[in-house]
């Protein structure tokens, strides 16, 4: 949806342009990160905090958590009488593990929440530690995902398709041969529950302010919180508590948004992660999906635990700022950090926000550079909105406690 009043402000002519090529080149750092699941502080620590620590003012700071690597840049530390509101993407990518190793040098793994048919033949990065340096983490490189060898050796019906590839066929080819291959390996330090990662950052797409690669998931929705972070940084809220989140284990269930949103309690929640561009997604002609295509603007969810008043000021002030979004809806759950708030059993008002991108958990998901900066902006158009409300006092608790629709009060049509 986009608003029919047209505007030139300078806002708009920033998410309405292609991304500037050093914008870009931040994203591209990000998604780039190695943080699989448990192992996130390359993202956090590595790239992010010091982002956080050379925008923020003074009187800002970033909050640090003991059982996981995630981060929170709050503009008002400590003050708990603002109305606050989280913003959440997760650091976290899906990986293969180490689950065996065996006699021919072959490293047996399992698929995580990849497709086991969209990894063959991809290069990988395992992290492994140093045999001699508990903690001492060492990268090994120059291996890809297999599963049956040549054709020659497949079944009949997995060389017409009418059979697939199971979890347990995987397998990652270092290229051992000769003698004691499983001791060469082992010596490498490589042990089960190693994480393996996807070995391709993203580049420029083939259309104009596309882009492809690895881990979009959710490398995007940290990207949107650390540029919103940069926008508030240069004309900070006067009323409205902000927490730019950065969380760990969503992938696995949603632990380190819950763990943060428990501690720190927000007012409002808001989940930023990739979504589905449904119009473009194979075989889904009979599920009847909603209308979502990535190029159009940044996803809304309704349903589940999202917040119609929280939604309803995302949509005025898009609609005024001219910033395109599109609407999606959820069951019982969104699938996203929005449900930490719930998850943690803490009373915060949420929503989710999203990204419609193609080919989600491959090596070549794919996304447009004109959603991602309509969510940064309109976030900021969302938070500005809040900070000017009750004629400049700010959003209030009590506006979220008084302001669930009421449907007996509803109008004909």
């Amino acid at each position: 949806m986009t608003s029919k009043k047209k505007t030139t402000s300078k806002k708009q002519d920033t998410w309405a342009k292609s991304m500037p090529a050093a914008q870009f080149n931040f994203m591209r750092e990000i998604l780039a990160a190695p943080s699989p699941i448990g192992l996130e502080g390359a993202m956090s620590y590595g790239v992010i905090k010091p982002f956080f620590d050379k925008i923020k003012p003074k009187t800002w700071s970033v909050h640090q958590f003991k059982g996981n690597a995630g981060i929170v840049l709050d503009t008002h530390p400590g003050d708990d009488k603002r109305t606050s509101v989280m913003l959440v993407g997760h650091a976290d990518k899906i990986r293969l593990q180490v689950r065996s190793i065996g006699t021919d040098g072959k490293i047996w793994v399992n698929c995580d929440s990849f497709l086991p048919c969209t990894l063959i033949g991809h290069e990988v990065k395992l992290f492994s530690q140093h045999p001699d340096k508990p903690g001492t983490y060492r990268i090994v490189n120059g291996g890809t995902i297999e599963a049956m060898g040549a054709i020659h050796f497949s079944a009949p019906a997995q060389r017409t398709g009418e059979k697939g590839i199971k979890p347990e066929m995987l397998f990652l080819e270092l290229q051992m041969h000769g003698e004691n291959c499983k001791e060469r390996v082992e010596k490498l330090g490589i042990r089960a529950g190693d994480p393996i990662i996807l070995d391709r950052p993203i580049r420029k797409g083939f259309t104009k302010d596309t882009f492809y690669g690895a881990y979009l998931d959710n490398g995007l929705g940290c990207f949107m919180v650390a540029e919103l972070a940069r926008l508030l940084a240069k004309k900070p809220l006067k009323n409205i508590r902000v927490l730019h989140t950065i969380a760990t284990h969503e992938e696995i269930g949603r632990f380190g948004a819950t763990a943060i949103a428990g501690e720190l309690k927000p007012d409002v929640l808001i989940g930023a992660d990739v979504n589905h561009d449904y119009d473009a997604a194979p075989g889904l002609g009979a599920k009847r999906m909603n209308t979502l295509t990535m190029g159009k603007g940044f996803s809304l969810t309704n349903g589940s635990i999202t917040s119609s008043f929280i939604n309803s000021i995302i949509e005025k002030a898009s609609r005024k700022a001219g910033i395109p979004y599109q609407i999606d809806f959820a069951g019982r759950d969104t699938g996203t950090d929005a449900m930490a708030a719930s998850l943690a059993g803490i009373d915060s008002a949420a929503t989710s926000i999203g990204f419609p991108i193609r080919n989600m958990h491959t090596i070549s998901e794919t996304g447009h550079t004109f959603d991602v900066l309509a969510a940064i902006h309109g976030m900021e158009a969302t938070l500005r909105e809040m900070d000017k409300m009750n004629r400049g006092k700010g959003l209030t608790r009590s506006d979220l406690q008084n302001e669930h629709p009421r449907l007996d009060e509803a109008g004909k049509a």
